[in-house]
């Protein structure tokens, strides 16, 4: 009995150690690459679509449902159609857009389907050059990633 407990406790103490280890490799893993491509390549769609002027396809990258979230200075806001009404109401056409730049600065894998983004953004306009950051949560669905968190903050001015 002694020898059966010894082993055991031997063979948690050399296993344990090893665990971080094989928590790691799924960080580095081919399928994490793959997902950090799929999730640029969607933001870069919201950068080009910004950058037309076209806010519908620009929204396609946030999933299309009630439970959509978005925080910023103004508050909270609710639901796709809701957000949707935000944008347009904040940026009625191609001046208040200008030209948007997004800089990735990191995405973490939270699971399979689902990764955490944060990042820079800049709009360089006429009258102005408004700058922040962002944090966005997205998840993966049949038809792809998709936003369905959006934290956006604007600097400081100086």
């Amino acid at each position: 009995m002694k020898t059966h407990v010894l082993r055991i406790a031997l063979t948690a103490a050399l296993a344990f150690p090893l665990l971080p280890l094989s928590l790691d490799s799924r960080q580095s893993s081919p399928n994490t690459s793959s997902i950090d491509t799929a999730i640029r390549a969607l933001l870069d769609q919201q950068q080009s679509a910004w950058n037309r002027g076209d806010v519908t396809v620009f929204m396609n990258g946030y999933w299309n449902s009630p439970e959509l979230t978005f925080a910023g200075a103004s508050g909270i806001t609710r639901g796709w159609e809701p957000v949707m009404a935000r944008y347009r109401k904040t940026y009625p056409d191609s001046a208040a857009m200008g030209h948007l730049d997004f800089s990735i600065i990191e995405i973490r894998l939270l699971g399979n389907d689902a990764a955490l983004a944060l990042g820079r953004w800049h709009l360089q306009r006429d009258t102005d050059e408004p700058a922040g950051v962002f944090t966005l949560v997205l998840q993966r669905f049949p038809e792809g990633w998709r936003i369905i968190h959006d934290h956006t903050s604007a600097d400081l001015k100086p």
